[in-house]
């Protein structure tokens, strides 16, 4: 079943009787060539590259809950590459090109509307800081601009660009950046994945691994044993206690991420907006509710919720950047959990067990990152050799100090 506007209009004829699911529920078989650990958008987008790019037969995504259910319907749907070391640069600029394509590849509507992203400063160190990051990605092959104090207040006019501490001085503008419907992304690349013969499992929570002679055999779960030639582990925030049942100790922590949404408001916010000042980003939805986060939870944790000293702390940013944000009312408020690694930068590599890979580590980078991240763990899994946009991201880099601090906030997870 295609989707077109033609397909529509038949149906609305029709009063919708043809649609019908959009993947199947089948059954786990006794055995795989692969298997993909979490049904979230890095699984579900692994399961679709390795069947669309690479030819991979045999294939299943195994998720204790639900498709689409922990960080990738938890997030704030942003979608940019406008990163500075060349370890992470290329990598997320491929992402942004998957993502202007991935509507057609998938034929769903993943919402992905690129309405920009400014990044404010506000001191002139700032300002020189931001040029250098904009000739970065420039060289990468991505967009940047420079604006001025004048240009911004054009373009955003109802910022507090004369607040006492933190004056508004000008932004590094990505226009290509912007946000992309979360529940949608899940859906296309299950929908993709399904159609070509993946198997989505769910409800089938991974509780251990089958290990024999250093290599794994297989995945025992709460629907039984399933064996598998290959084993890749998407999990997000789950990593840590994941990779443990294999004996494996990461070097990463995970934390809860908070994220808001006001009430619904006429257009107001044009692109992506963050704080210069402090840890705040802002956009608005395409039903009107304002978007917006910070900091992750000070403390480690499991629980998909936060703390209040964290929604001060945003209230805070967001009232100093755009006071008219007091008059909005907050409609819900939601905590995904991130695994965040000692440098803040991802982890794609094969782990010490023969045949277990992993994805993990995208601390606040995760869902802008799903598109490249499939492709580049479909292309790990597949050919057993790193994409040569993710190379830096070695398991063991921080063995051997060759880490990606994008930040340059040092080796604590609870800086970046």
């Amino acid at each position: 079943m295609r989707f077109s506007g033609f397909r529509v209009m038949r149906e609305a004829l029709r009063g919708h009787r043809g649609w019908g699911p959009l993947w199947r529920s089948p059954a786990p078989q006794p055995q795989y060539d692969i298997v993909i650990v979490g049904g979230g958008g890095h699984g579900l987008a692994t399961a679709f590259y390795l069947a669309k790019e690479f030819g991979a037969a045999r294939v299943a995504v195994l998720e204790k809950g639900w498709l689409g259910g922990g960080n990738t319907g938890r997030n704030t749907t942003i979608i940019r590459s406008n990163y500075l070391l060349p370890g992470n640069e290329p990598f997320y600029e491929f992402s942004m090109k998957l993502w202007e394509r991935l509507e057609q590849e998938t034929n769903f509507n993943s919402m992905v509307s690129q309405r920009g992203i400014v990044n404010l400063y506000h001191t002139d160190a700032q300002r020189d800081a931001y040029r250098r990051r904009g000739n970065a990605m420039l060289l990468a092959g991505a967009d940047a601009r420079l604006l001025g104090r004048e240009e911004l207040r054009a373009m955003i006019p109802f910022l507090n660009y004369d607040n006492a501490r933190f004056p508004v001085k000008g932004g590094l503008m990505q226009a290509r950046a912007g946000t992309a419907r979360h529940d949608g992304v899940a859906w296309g690349y299950a929908r993709g994945a399904d159609a070509r013969g993946v198997d989505l499992i769910q409800n089938c929570e991974v509780t251990g691994f089958r290990i024999e002679a250093g290599r794994v055999r297989g995945v025992e779960t709460t629907r039984g044993y399933i064996g598998a030639g290959r084993v890749g582990v998407a999990v997000a925030g789950s990593s840590g206690r994941v990779m443990g049942l294999a004996g494996l100790r990461l070097p990463l922590e995970s934390h809860v991420l908070q994220a808001f949404v006001s009430e619904g408001l006429k257009p107001v916010i044009p692109g992506v907006i963050t704080f210069g000042a402090g840890h705040f980003y802002i956009s608005q939805s395409d039903k009107g509710g304002l978007v917006f986060g910070g900091d992750i939870d000070g403390y480690n944790s499991y629980a998909q919720r936060g703390n209040l000293a964290v929604v001060e702390d945003v209230a805070e940013g967001g009232m100093a950047l755009m006071p008219m944000l007091g008059r909005a009312r907050l409609l819900r408020a939601w905590g995904g959990l991130v695994d965040m690694t000692m440098d803040g930068s991802p982890i794609i590599d094969r782990t010490p067990v023969d045949g277990l890979y992993l994805n993990g580590g995208w601390c606040y980078g995760g869902f802008k990152a799903t598109p490249a991240s499939g492709w580049a763990f479909a292309h790990l899994l597949a050919t057993g050799e790193s994409h040569e946009t993710a190379t830096a991201f070695r398991l063991d880099r921080f063995a051997r100090g060759h880490v990606i601090d994008e930040r340059g906030a040092g080796a604590q997870p609870n800086l970046h």
